[in-house]
């Protein structure tokens, strides 16, 4: 018999632990030891503290449980100190405050959007690594004091859940999830009537969002929800379930996340008083139309689109995250044309100039398609990749929207990502750290408890490693034994799992979403060499891995399946399994206990793959192909790099063969042997040294907090900066002469260039003399001041083409000359030995632009000539 309806009886907390409230409701838990261990001791059934959600946990406790509780005065006493510990989180000054304190010009508030945010597994509103870096970016940002205010969806159903069929077919459930038996607070008006935004639909609807606040440390995150009795069934589904449903439903989530989200971030401000936000942060395309928003906010006071455009340029920062197109959302223009102007959104806002925001203008872009990605860089005038591969590969996927430059000085920059290590580390880890003088801090990126692991001793240090592998051990064997039942198999037939893993065997972990690009079974390219390694006799390996599969990809079903079969064979089954249902909770209990970290995508289509530098905290070490983090990072200290073998001419089967190969190599001749080599005490010298070199020298690096504290120097600052200077006057001003340049630029041209060079021979020139170079150069209609003339410089290859450049203004060298040309000159010092040449360029120059290549317009000469620069043999 099911209910007709549902809600929620909220237990009424004796006045001593009034203040229990309070810190369920900051989800500074989820990252806080002290504080969980208090919820812990309130039902101290509750095992697994990391999946502990308090406020069901309260839900749950008994009258009489929470009566002996209020009269317990040693628990009594932990409250105060934990509650005490929470208000001077949240009133102390932070990392953000002294640099205020100390006159650098920072933004007033920050808003950060993204389409999930992994912060807890009590509040599952994520698939991966995108929402897991936003969770993180939140973290740190409360431990730093960043005035951030975060904007996401509600999602009823969440992502999904995972089972397993008896065959390893994935299977996926959608529990609903109730706003209020989650950590959320309902925002609400002045009069206790709840807060909401609403979009207009086409044909008349309406899409009404009520706004729910999670608070993180310090920093509220307002997800908004649709499943409103006010909105028609299919409107009160948009928030049902993350990346799910049609390409239509998908485009209402994200015009609800980017422009119902400024909405939401205006009533928050407006009934808190909270700072309004100067710089606004897309992490991901998904959320773009927030700057649809912020141009019609600006419509609506008679600013023109281009002016209003370059006003919301001036404050935003895109993050792009896939280095694939097939990784970007993309809609049919016609289906977005048909949700904005008079008949829906925006109505002040022309319709054409939405859509040439999305338009894919460059080389084999689809003409009938809306890019998110590309509407993202349009819009924001800062723009990075999350790793320094990941930038140089977004530079080349979106060279073609700034035609006429080279890849490189395409204008995304890169802030490799970071991870939280409260979140993610074993507090075992940090506590024996900080035993032996390092320094908690208060992970800003640089402070921190790495440095204490110099002085750790061998045996402690491997003790505690050995203790975290059989912690994992008992975590596999049990959730193993629930995923058997799933799938239909009785007791009587899982005697064997009492036997899986070993807590003295080298451990493998491998876990992560399961697109094909990630190669979830590379590992199984030569299954008998597997098998070997998994019983080798004296050096066995054992490896624990985990996964989804997106649940419209069968491929990754596929995937899956493969894994799952190998793994229940009788053979190997006590040394390779499959863990369904990857999520938070488990990551948190598979980090620590893991010896090595697997990672072998395919190269260079990992962005930045955080996972391992979770790992990493833990004294985990990698072992990874040279991609995202890893490439930028890699030292024989911290792993092993496995070779790639990425050339034109090997095929994609090949290609596998070969770094599979590789793979088992690695763990057969350097890792296996390397663990179990002992000494006289037991005790793998050499292994040992390596994790602590891990945790000394790679942990600081891989911190959220110095991955935030790089936002906020290099890309927020200089935002907040440009966006005080931008009021509509400013604007306007940019936007009618960028409107001049872009008409009046084919007229600019490089008419001649020349070079005088003393005791220069044919084609060569002395190491270390100088070219005094001269261009003749039309500018049509513009002045000088409207340009920038350039030397660009470097080695060059057989095709001419120059690399290693070096870029230097040239001067105006008098006025116009009687044929209308303008003549720049400077010098150029010869630098460097080998084949060596030049090229003399215009560029637009503003002092509101951020880089020369902002308009994508470069006027360069006509043909190289000998006397126009050509290649120099320098000796």
């Amino acid at each position: 018999m099911k209910a007709i309806r549902r809600f929620t009886v909220r237990p009424v907390l004796p006045d001593p632990l009034r203040p229990l409230s309070d810190l369920a409701h900051n989800l500074r838990w989820s990252w806080h030891t002290e504080t969980r261990e208090l919820f812990q001791a309130v039902d101290p059934e509750t095992r697994r503290t990391a999946e502990c959600d308090p406020v069901r946990l309260l839900g749950a406790a008994s009258a009489a449980r929470l009566a002996g509780l209020a009269a317990d005065e040693q628990f009594l006493q932990r409250l105060a100190e934990v509650s005490a510990d929470l208000r001077n989180y949240l009133d102390g000054p932070r990392w953000y405050q002294e640099q205020l304190g100390r006159g650098v010009e920072l933004p007033a508030a920050v808003a950060y959007f993204s389409p999930e945010f992994g912060v807890t597994a009590a509040l599952p509103q994520y698939s991966g690594g995108l929402g897991i870096l936003a969770g993180d970016h939140l973290k740190a940002a409360s431990d730093l004091g960043v005035p951030l205010v975060a904007v996401g969806l509600l999602y009823r159903h969440g992502y999904f859940r995972q089972s397993l069929s008896r065959d390893g077919w994935q299977q996926e459930h959608y529990p609903v999830l109730d706003p209020d038996e989650l950590p959320l607070t309902q925002l609400r008006e002045a009069d206790g009537t709840p807060s909401r935004v609403v979009l207009a639909l086409p044909g008349g609807r309406s899409l009404h969002a009520h706004i729910w606040q999670a608070q993180v440390g310090r920093v509220p995150l307002l997800m908004l929800d649709s499943a409103v009795e006010e909105n028609a069934p299919g409107e009160r589904e948009v928030t049902d379930r993350l990346y799910g449903g049609s390409s239509e439903h998908r485009l209402l989530q994200e015009m609800l996340l980017g422009i119902g989200g400024v909405r939401a971030v205006r009533t928050y401000c407006r009934l808190t008083g909270h700072p309004a936000p100067e710089v606004f942060h897309t992490n991901e395309g998904h959320a773009g139309f927030l700057g649809l928003e912020r141009i019609r906010e600006l419509a609506d006071t008679g600013l023109g689109f281009d002016a209003a455009v370059e006003f919301v340029r001036a404050g935003t920062v895109f993050t792009t995250h896939t280095p694939v197109p097939a990784g970007i959302d993309r809609f049919d223009r016609e289906l977005v044309a048909r949700h904005f102007g008079d008949e829906g959104e925006l109505p002040g806002v022309n319709v054409e100039n939405i859509l040439d925001l999305g338009t894919e203008t460059y080389p084999g872009g689809e003409p009938r398609v809306f890019n998110m990605a590309v509407m993202g860089l349009r819009l924001a005038q800062r723009a990075n990749g999350v790793s320094t591969l990941h930038g140089r590969v977004g530079r080349e996927m979106f060279a073609g929207l700034w035609p006429g430059f080279d890849a490189e000085e395409v204008p995304i920059t890169s802030v490799t990502n970071g991870v939280h290590a409260p979140t993610w580390v074993a507090p075992e880890i940090l506590r024996l750290c900080g035993r032996y003088g390092g320094s908690p801090g208060r992970w800003d990126g640089v402070a921190g408890p790495w440095d204490g692991a110099t002085d750790i001793p061998d045996r402690e240090l491997w003790c505690l490693r050995r203790e975290l592998r059989a912690r994992l051990v008992t975590e596999v064997r049990e959730r193993l034994r629930v995923s058997w039942r799933d799938r239909g198999a009785e007791p009587a037939e899982l005697g064997w799992i009492d036997g899986v893993l070993d807590p003295d065997v080298l451990t493998i972990g491998f876990a992560r979403r399961v697109p094909s690009y990630k190669r979830l079974t590379l590992m199984l390219r030569d299954r008998d060499r597997l098998r070997a390694l998994l019983t080798h006799p004296e050096r066995p390996v054992q490896i624990v891995v985990a996964g989804k599969a997106h649940p419209a990809d069968d491929g990754g079903k596929r995937l899956v399946r493969e894994l799952v079969r190998f793994s229940d064979d009788p053979r190997v089954r006590h040394r390779i399994v499959f863990l369904p249902d990857y999520g938070m909770a488990l990551a948190q209990k598979l980090y620590p206990g893991c010896d090595i970290w697997l990672n072998n995508p395919l190269r260079p289509l990992e962005a930045c793959g955080t996972s391992g530098m979770k790992a990493a905290l833990n004294g985990c070490l990698n072992l990874s192909v040279l991609d995202g983090w890893w490439d930028e990072w890699y030292e024989p200290d911290f792993g092993w790099a496995i070779p790639t073998a990425d050339g034109l001419a090997v095929d994609e089967d090949r290609r596998d063969d070969l770094e599979a190969g590789a793979l088992y190599e690695l763990i057969e001749d350097r890792i296996a042997p390397r663990f179990y080599d002992r000494d006289d005490e037991g005790l793998p010298g050499r292994w040992i040294e390596m994790v602590r070199r891990t945790l000394r020298d790679l942990g600081p690096k891989v911190l959220a907090g110095r991955m935030v504290a790089e936002y906020v120097e290099r890309l927020y600052a200089p935002a907040a900066l440009a966006q005080r200077a931008m009021d509509r006057g400013a604007a306007r001003r940019l936007a009618g002469w960028k409107a001049t340049v872009r008409t009046a630029w084919p007229g600019v041209a490089v008419d001649h260039v020349a070079a005088e060079a003393p005791d220069a021979g044919e084609g060569s020139a002395e190491l270390g003399s100088t070219l005094m170079l001269r261009a003749r150069v039309a500018l049509g209609e513009l002045d000088p001041d409207d340009v920038e003339v350039q030397a660009v410089a470097g080695r060059v290859d057989a095709a001419d083409g120059i690399s290693d450049a070096q870029v230097l203004p040239l001067k105006p060298a008098g006025g116009q000359g009687l044929d209308g040309r303008w003549l720049y000159e400077g010098p150029l010092v010869l630098d460097r030995t080998g084949p060596y040449g030049y090229t003399v360029r215009v560029l637009p120059a503003h002092p509101r632009l951020a880089t020369g290549a902002e308009l994508g317009l470069v006027a360069l000469p006509a043909k190289t000539t000998a006397d126009g620069g050509a290649g120099l043999l320098m000796r």
